[in-house]
């Protein structure tokens, strides 16, 4: 009951949170307000529904620390998807004409916002938690990281490519990182980072969404393999490059800091049963 206590009220809170902000996708500034809240309120409950179904305090997600773990984690996801623009841009095949919309951009900050808080929440906080409890870190890390993938295959311009992109790039990768630091403040960094660089800074497609235009007036053509196509780039070969290596750079942090959880035994498991006559 633990399990399905916590991913309803995420879910719930998901729920509403993105009803909020699409009616007001029409305002930008709005939006931004909407969804900053959403995803100070998503923690909160998640805070508060963690204590009361275990009983402990709500560690992954404590204010002590927060601060900085947000910030090194938003710098590397902005920094992962830059590296991904970069390459693309020097190839030719992404083509900046100038600014777009500012205003669009403090839009996207705001749902970018919402959107990442309770994703992680629900896949990092809930989900991947509960299935290492029983299967251990690496069983866990490749289950869930494909439900994450999968997820986004009821996108636009979904495809089983795009999303298997996003299982090894973005679910290894996130999950890595909740386990190097057993804490959900990088993550979700990562995670807005490089949704909010995509959509915000650079106006590309996010997972196959065509959200509106952010910062630059971009455009992106190219192989689909290097592109993405219409998946957007975290379709494309140096996504999965880079995320891989960020990932494999988190798992050797948490080898080295000793929070891998190996496998459970069967025979630690299950108790033996004795018949009382």
């Amino acid at each position: 009951m633990r399990f399905v206590w916590q991913l309803l009220t995420v879910l719930a809170v998901s729920l509403i949170g993105g009803q909020c902000v699409g009616a007001v996708e029409d305002s930008p500034w709005l939006q931004l307000a909407v969804g900053t809240l959403a995803a100070v309120l998503a923690v909160v409950a998640y805070g508060w529904v963690v204590r009361r179904t275990e009983r402990r305090p709500s560690t992954e997600v404590s204010r002590e620390g927060a601060a900085p773990a947000l910030g090194r984690g938003l710098l590397i996801g902005v920094a992962m998807f830059s590296a991904v623009v970069v390459n693309l841009f020097a190839a030719g095949y992404y083509e900046v004409d100038g600014l777009a919309s500012p205003s669009g951009a403090a839009g996207l900050f705001g749902f970018m916002a919402a959107a990442a808080v309770t994703e992680e929440l629900l896949y990092r906080g809930v989900l991947f938690r509960f299935v290492e409890e029983r299967t251990g870190t690496w069983i866990a890390l490749t289950l869930t990281a494909l439900v994450f993938g999968a997820s986004h295959l009821f996108n636009p311009d979904a495809s089983l490519v795009g999303a298997l992109a996003i299982a090894i790039e973005a679910g290894g990768m996130l999950t890595a990182a909740y386990v190097a630091t057993r804490r959900l403040w990088v993550p979700i960094g990562v995670h807005f980072g490089w949704n909010f660089a995509a959509s915000g800074v650079f106006s590309t497609e996010v997972s196959g969404n065509d959200t509106p235009q952010g910062l630059l007036d971009s455009a992106t053509s190219g192989p689909v393999l290097l592109t993405g196509g219409d998946f957007g780039p975290e379709g494309s070969v140096y996504s999965v490059l880079f995320g891989v290596l960020v990932t494999i750079a988190f798992m050797w942090l948490a080898h080295r800091r000793g929070r891998l959880v190996p496998r459970r035994r069967a025979d630690r498991v299950a108790a033996p049963i004795t018949l009382v006559r």
